[in-house]
């Protein structure tokens, strides 16, 4: 997901700059995401959701990967070459890949909630599972609407992030910025006529909307690296929870006619615009303390939660709880599910990122050692 690609420049050299706003917005657009999928497991109609347009973080995501892609690697993905990119990118995202792959497994037989026995055979699970652990899309799942990875939904995303990270290495690392802004234009076209042709632009997770996908992270990567190549960075003084207020107001947007072209308008002109203004501001202290352990935590969270969201939409129609006892479970659950990521981020992914580095380290120095021989 897109939601990881500012850890590249968690650890810069002294004369990189660092950017602790978009952490944080990162972090903040993780935890709205939770909120969201918990809320569409009760109301299904999005446009009677507080947050009915929680899906529109993930194309934030899309657009924050564009630009510190193009902060991380523009000036060495040449040097470092395309595998060793690839081997670079393969460590950062995919141990949360198996991660969440492997919870899915677990809570798909553990679920107390689900409704009878399990509708399928352990040779169609282990299909599913295997597709997950390699994010081949495989839509087989029918009560989980399809969904392009039926163990851990919101690894669509990452599918998608993948791919953007192949053609940037293969062809937009090349091009300049004339033609960069040609491609965004032309991006940004294709992702209008999406939203006339079905009237939204929230798909892309399932098979039959699989191209909608591909439309939502053309353009918010092309926009994010077009930012970057500009240097369109306005400095400001607004605060973090100014800036997390900004983004906000986009993912509680109402829904009203004609919708599809105020969320291409917020996807098109406000996700750069909010990108421009994350990467520009000057934080305190506190704020930047707090926007690096919320970016920490981002990517494990969204990960690792809608294992439980599955549970969770089981529980609520088994259960039919009153709305007390949903505003507790809802909260208490986003509040469980941030600490569990931490505790994943701290013991699981930190460490095995690190082995896995020291490792492709030793093997490029002992490839070097026999060259040299």
């Amino acid at each position: 997901m897109p939601i990881s690609a500012l850890s590249d420049i968690q650890a810069p050299t002294p004369a990189r700059k660092h950017f602790p706003a978009l952490d944080g917005l990162r972090g903040v657009a993780a935890i709205a995401v939770v909120v969201f999928h918990f809320m569409e497991m009760v109301i299904g109609n999005y446009s009677d959701l507080f947050i009915g347009h929680g899906w529109l973080a993930v194309d934030f995501f899309f657009c924050l990967s564009g630009f510190v892609i193009g902060y991380a690697y523009d000036d060495r993905v040449g040097s470092m070459g395309k595998w060793n990119f690839a081997r670079v990118r393969l460590i950062r995202l995919h141990p949360m890949v198996v991660f969440g792959s492997v919870l899915g497994l677990i809570t798909l037989y553990v679920d107390p909630f689900r409704p009878g026995a399990l509708p399928y055979s352990a040779g169609q699970v282990s299909l599913i599972f295997l597709a997950s652990l390699f994010l081949i899309p495989y839509p087989a799942m029918q009560e989980r609407g399809f969904c392009l990875f039926s163990l851990n939904s919101p690894a669509w995303s990452l599918f998608w992030e993948y791919v953007a990270n192949i053609v940037y290495a293969v062809f937009l690392c090349r091009l300049g910025r004339r033609a960069l802004g040609i491609a965004t234009a032309g991006a940004a076209l294709i992702l209008c006529a999406v939203g006339y042709r079905y009237g939204n632009l929230w798909a892309g997770f399932n098979g039959e909307t699989f191209w909608v996908g591909a439309a939502r992270v053309n353009f918010s990567f092309l926009a994010g690296l077009l930012v970057y190549r500009c240097g369109l960075v306005i400095k400001n003084r607004f605060g973090f929870f100014l800036l997390a207020l900004l983004l906000v107001f986009a993912l509680v947007m109402p829904y009203a006619k004609g919708g599809w072209i105020r969320e291409a308008a917020v996807m098109i002109i406000y996700f750069p615009l909010l990108v421009m203004l994350g990467a520009g501001a000057t934080l305190g202290e506190r704020s930047k303390k707090f926007c690096k352990l919320a970016g920490e935590i981002s990517y494990p969270l969204y990960m690792t939660h809608y294992a439980v969201i599955y549970a969770f939409g089981n529980y609520y129609d088994k259960t039919h709880p009153g709305p007390t006892e949903l505003a507790l479970v809802v909260i208490g659950g986003v509040i469980a599910m941030v600490g569990f990521a931490y505790l994943v981020m701290k013991f699981y992914d930190i460490p095995l990122r690190a082995h896995l580095s020291r490792r492709k380290t030793g093997r490029a120095s002992g490839e070097i050692g026999r060259t040299a021989g």
